[in-house]
Parts: structure tokens; C-alpha cells; sequence
């Protein structure tokens, strides 16, 4: 979601001429309609009846201020924070407090003269190797414009022991879609995803894309947008990823929406991806290899949408909204762990709680939402399923773009208003029981 934009669905363009006007009404009369039965169906869900209890009282420190657009942020073994700006690059705070721009616009240590930042893309997200104390390398999803081709790309760095020098681009994902025009449903560069992670139970590097408001996108395995793709440390396809006959092989699971937070497990190590809703179903789903997320925004037969995106409207002639996971059509789709109650709130970052300071949230699922300005949390059953949930008490309402665990086990949050926070239990309170859903 774009930071403080007004929610508009029309721009002004679109109002030229009587006859459009009336039909932008129609559209937004079935939108509306659609969105109103959302909300009837999903509050129903199961998942939607979760009691929410009182979450842990958190101390907050702010870590940096003055920030344009803080993005995703991770922490070296020597004590740097290394942080994105969407429209800057990649910076890195040392651990004497000094600040600098590693790989990005003018002044970087290494420039990226195809960097380019619009909607909702740019330098977003940063994960380093798993080796990186040997190695140094880094890596950033960025949106690139080479030759006018404007995609979402993977950039693998390698960054000297000083900060100071960075060298060795390689592009290791160079074709991952970008919506490169306006349409009905947004701007450019929207819906491109962009959170990557490297997985501590099997080392694959686990990158989140977006629909880009295209329909027929996020089941199309010959493309990259709306997926999670897996890959190695070169961007080859990892092995595993039990892709569909005839899919691009570095594909892990597909019909996705805009997936901007993944996590994994404590002690298993399963992905659990938080994907940002389209205005009545914001989910948190387990993944399997091979998997299917059951988002198909693209009009079915006997079904017209605008720009062919039904994505905020219907996919069905009896006109019930798109589903998130449309367990009708595809029945063997991912399962959710959790919809948030029927509504969308911009669900954005993720990260499992662990250590024996979160006390009774240890093991819980931290979830950032960006309208929705909150940390919810979550608490897994044994197959990830939501059996309990509870919001972080006392914390001040702001959109949540990052959550990060840091080496000293705080949550660490980049927060749109440009800052960076560190948040930490603030006390020996434990969980008081609530109900259970049912």
C-alpha cells in the first residue's frame, strides 16, 4: 500500500466523457456490493471468531529517525544494521552509528543508475547470505529499468569489512513482472511484493512477488508475479520445489496476491507467507512445496472486469467476491491459518517471536499491518492452524513496513513515518487466558 496516499480506485482520467462516467458507476456499484459481501462471508469464517486478547506490554525505543521510506532492514554478525529506503537504496548504520549509502542513487558506494522507484516499488527488500561473515554478499529486491524494460529484479552484492566499498552485482532475477501502466485498479508499481528471505532450515533464498493488478498473473507458471519463488544463492531453482508440469522450476507456490511478509517457523523451519488482502481477506498461510494459493483474479467464463482484474469485484457469474483462496475451484488449495476477520488492512511484514524473554508469546507469529497501523499476534497450533490471537498493547498506531528480529531477540520495525523502532517485552506479565475460537 502507498504511504499516505488517498484510497482511490479512479483517477481522474477516467471520468472523461458522460458515457465512462456512467460506466466507472457501474463498477463501483459492484465493487461495493462485492466488498459488503465479503464481509458477510468471511466474518462467518471460524478463523474470524478468534477472541482477541490483550498482547504483551512493549517498551519502545526509536533507533533512527528522518528515514524517506524505510523499507526492510537486517542485522550483521558485527553489529551493522543494514536498511533500504525505497527510493535511495541500500544503507548501512556500522556499529559505531555511522551512516551510509551502500548501492543505490547518487553518492552510494556503488550506484544503481537503473534504480528507479514508483507506487509501491523500488529498493525494498534486503536478507543477507547465510555465510555472510565469509562471504559478504547481500541481497536487495529492487525495481530496475534497463533498455525502458522496467521489472523487479533480485541483486546479489558483496560488501567489504569497512562498509565503504561494494562491488559484484550480479542480477541473479532479473524477470520478475512489473506493472509498468495505470489501470483502473492503481498506479504503476503496484502489487510487486519484494520481501526475501533466506530459510534457516534448508539455506534457499524464498522471494515474494506480486500480481501487479494483472488477472490471469498469479496462476500463470510461466511468470513470476504472484508467486513465491525458491531459489539458490545464484537464483537457479532450488531442488524440491515440486513446481507444476511445465512451470518455470524456480516457482515454489503460486495463486498469490501481494505477499509482502514471510516467516519461518522455530523448530521446523515451514514458510508461512502474510499476504496483503484485496479489501475483504487479509491471510496468513503455511506453504508446501507445489502449492497452490487459490488468488485467481481473472474474470471466468460469462464474467467481465475492468482491465480484466476482478480482483476487487467477482471472478463468477453468481457475483460472490474473489476469494483470496478459492477452495471452489481449486480444492486442494493452500490452506489459511487466519483472515482478519472479514476486512483488509494492508498486511504487510511477519516474524516468529522465539527466546525465553517473549515468555508466553514465544513461538507466536508477529504480523504488521500497514492501514491497519498494529502488530497483531498469532498463536499455531501443531499444523500452524490460529488457535489464539492477541494484539500488542500500548503501541503507537503507525504502519508497519518491517518487522525483523534482532541478535538481542527485539522486534525491530521500520515504520513508515521514517523511522526505525526497537520494541522489547516490557515486563514479567503472561499470557492471561481468553477464548479460544469456536
Amino acid at each position: 500500500m502507498m504511504k499516505r496516499q488517498p484510497i482511490s480506485f479512479f483517477p481522474k482520467k477516467i471520468f472523461r466523457g458522460e458515457a465512462m462516467k456512467r460506466k466507472t458507476t457501474r463498477v463501483l456499484s459492484m465493487m461495493l456490493t462485492a466488498l459488503f459481501a465479503a464481509v458477510l462471508v468471511h466474518c462467518g469464517r471460524e478463523q474470524s471468531t478468534l477472541a482477541d486478547n490483550s498482547g504483551p506490554q512493549i517498551k519502545r525505543t526509536v533507533v533512527m529517525s528522518g528515514l524517506f521510506d524505510p523499507w526492510d532492514l537486517t542485522f550483521t554478525p558485527d553489529g551493522a544494521m543494514l536498511f533500504t529506503e525505497k527510493c535511495r537504496g541500500l544503507s548501512v548504520r556500522a556499529s559505531d552509528g555511522k551512516v551510509r549509502l551502500l548501492f543505490g542513487t547518487a553518492g552510494a558506494a556503488l550506484e544503481a543508475d537503473d534504480l528507479f522507484c514508483q507506487g509501491q516499488s523500488g529498493m525494498l527488500g534486503v536478507t543477507l547470505d547465510p555465510a555472510f561473515a565469509e562471504n559478504r554478499h547481500v541481497y536487495v529486491y529492487m525495481a530496475s529499468n534497463i533498455d525502458k524494460a522496467k521489472t523487479n529484479r533480485v541483486v546479489r552484492l558483496t560488501v567489504d569489512k569497512a562498509y565503504t566499498v561494494v562491488a559484484d552485482r550480479q542480477d541473479i532475477v532479473a524477470d520478475i513482472p512489473f506493472k509498468a501502466s495505470l489501470n483502473l485498479w492503481g498506479g504503476a508499481g503496484a502489487h510487486s511484493g519484494g520481501r526475501i528471505r533466506f530459510s534457516p532450515a534448508d539455506g534457499y533464498l524464498y522471494v515474494t512477488t506480486g500480481d501487479n493488478h494483472n488477472g490471469p498473473l498469479p496462476q500463470d507458471l510461466s511468470r513470476l508475479g504472484g508467486k513465491i519463488l525458491r531459489i539458490d544463492r545464484d537464483g537457479k531453482a532450488a531442488t524440491g520445489n515440486n513446481t507444476p508440469h511445465g512451470g518455470d522450476p524456480r516457482i515454489y507456490t503460486y495463486g498469490h496476491r501481494n505477499v509482502q511478509g514471510i516467516a519461518f517457523r522455530p523448530g521446523t523451519g515451514q514458510p508461512f507467507v502474510c499476504e496483503h488482502g484485496p479489501g475483504h481477506d487479509d491471510e496468513v498461510t503455511p506453504l508446501a512445496a507445489g502449492g497452490n494459493g487459490g488468488w485467481d483474479p481473472a474474470p471466468t467464463k460469462g464474467v467481465s472486469c475492468a482491465s480484466d482484474y476482478c480482483g476487487y469485484t467477482s471472478n463468477k457469474p453468481d457475483g460472490t467476491p474473489t476469494s483470496m483462496t478459492d477452495l471452489d475451484r481449486f480444492p486442494d488449495a493452500l490452506k489459511p491459518s487466519w483472515n482478519n476477520r472479514g476486512v483488509s488492512e494492508g498486511m504487510g511484514p511477519c516474524v516468529f517471536l522465539s527466546g525465553p524473554h517473549w515468555k508466553a508469546w514465544d513461538g507466536w507469529l508477529a504480523v504488521g499491518f500497514l492501514k491497519g497501523a498494529r502488530i497483531q499476534l498469532l498463536q499455531l497450533d501443531a499444523n500452524g492452524m490460529t488457535i489464539r490471537t492477541a494484539t500488542v498493547a500500548d503501541l503507537s498506531a503507525q504502519r508497519m513496513r518491517s518487522l525483523v528480529l534482532g541478535p538481542d531477540g527485539a522486534i525491530y520495525a521500520a515504520i513508515d513515518t521514517g523511522e526505525i523502532w526497537r520494541l522489547e517485552s516490557a515486563g514479567d506479565e503472561a499470557f492471561e487466558n481468553g477464548k479460544d475460537g469456536g
